[in-house]
Order: structure tokens, then C-alpha cells, then sequence
């Protein structure tokens, strides 16, 4: 089940249920707790014996803590679970594992509905990814061997993103798309739901 379709429908109930409830939306600025699932892409830009990478899907999902102390700027921490997707092909059985927590900058759009909110994410990301295969078959050799290929690393990276979300009161529904920058086919990504209460 693909969650990318699923966050456009939710998006838009939560649209017209603050359109049809402005009084429920005065949310006050300050600490919010939250959390979120959804999709995820994890890719590897590599392969044993020369192959090329692949992508993989799973569920992702994320834990975060923000600060909103003007209406137009924020800050947030989370940490993000990429999932473990696994995939046997011709030439191996590959797994994918990727986590992180980042710390973003959060820009909200000045919007005259005081129950949404457009907004962008900008910051670092503490990344651990991890790509291997157990086993490969080499064809041009016409037999099978055991492979120990294994990416493991973890670095700093950017982490970039964008949400929407509407807001009753103390309660927010967003759905959110956040990308870290690990290279040019690496790149983890998710399509997540989720809620937030502000304090």
C-alpha cells in the first residue's frame, strides 16, 4: 500500500474540516511533540560484481519535537526510521537500512487562514546507511559465490522538506515529503502522515 496517494486525501480532508471550523484553529505558537508513518525510498548506487543499484520501498516512520516562537519561523528535531527493505534478485539477496536525526530549520508561508499552514525544512542530518548483499551470482563465470559486499557509513548531511498542515486547536494533521542528501541516486526520502500537539 502506497501511502503517497493517501497523504493528498488526508491532506485535503483536514483542508476543508478547518475551512468548515475556523474557530477551532486558533493553535497557539510555541513547543510541539509529534510523530508520523508512511512511505519511504531507499536506493543503493551500487551492486556486487559491477551490478547496478536498485530502490527499495517500506514503511518509514518518525518521532519529532519543534519550536515555533514567531509564526514564521521554527525550529524542529526528529528522528526518522527509512525502514529495512529487503529484495532477492538474480545476482543477490539485498537489504537496505537507513535512520537519522536532524536538526531543521522550519520556514512557514505568511497564509491570511490562521488554521493552515504551508512550510518549508532546511537543516542537517546525522545519517546511518547501510546497503549490502549476502550472496551474488556471477554469470560470466557460470557459478554462484558467497559475497560479503557491505556499505556501511554514517555521515552528516543535508535534509531538506516540505509540509502542509491543518490545525484544530492544540492538534495539527500534516502531511510532509523530507528528503537527506546523500547523493545523486542515494538520496533516502519519505511521504509521511502525521500529527503534532502544541503545548
Amino acid at each position: 500500500m502506497s501511502f503517497k496517494p493517501i497523504v493528498a486525501r488526508v491532506l485535503a480532508a483536514a483542508c476543508i474540516c478547518g475551512v468548515a471550523a475556523p474557530a477551532l484553529a486558533e493553535n497557539p505558537l510555541g513547543f510541539y511533540l509529534g510523530g508520523a508513518v508512511g512511505d519511504s525510498d531507499l536506493r543503493s548506487n551500487t551492486g556486487p560484481f559491477g551490478y547496478p543499484g536498485y530502490l527499495q520501498h517500506d514503511t518509514a516512520w518518525k518521532v519529532m519535537a519543534g519550536i515555533r516562537p514567531i509564526s514564521l519561523l521554527g525550529a524542529e528535531i526528529a528522528y526518522m526510521d527509512f525502514g529495512h527493505p529487503s529484495d532477492f534478485t538474480y545476482y543477490g539477496n539485498q537489504d537496505t537500512r537507513a535512520t537519522a536525526t536532524a536538526l531543521l530549520g522550519v520556514g512557514y508561508l505568511p497564509l491570511p487562514m490562521p488554521f493552515l499552514d504551508v512550510y518549508g525544512k532546511l537543516g542537517l542530518a546525522r545519517l546511518q546507511y547501510r546497503a549490502g548483499s549476502s550472496f551474488a551470482c556471477a554469470f560470466a563465470q557460470n557459478s554462484c559465490q558467497s559475497v560479503g559486499y557491505l556499505q556501511d557509513q554514517t555521515d552528516t548531511r543535508f535534509a531538506y522538506g516540505a509540509g502542509v498542515q491543518a490545525k484544530f486547536s492544540s492538534l495539527a494533521v500534516r502531511a510532509e515529503y523530507e528528503r537527506i542528501s546523500y547523493g545523486s541516486y542515494q538520496d533516502p526520502d519519505m511521504y509521511t502522515i502525521g500529527v503534532t500537539w502544541t503545548f
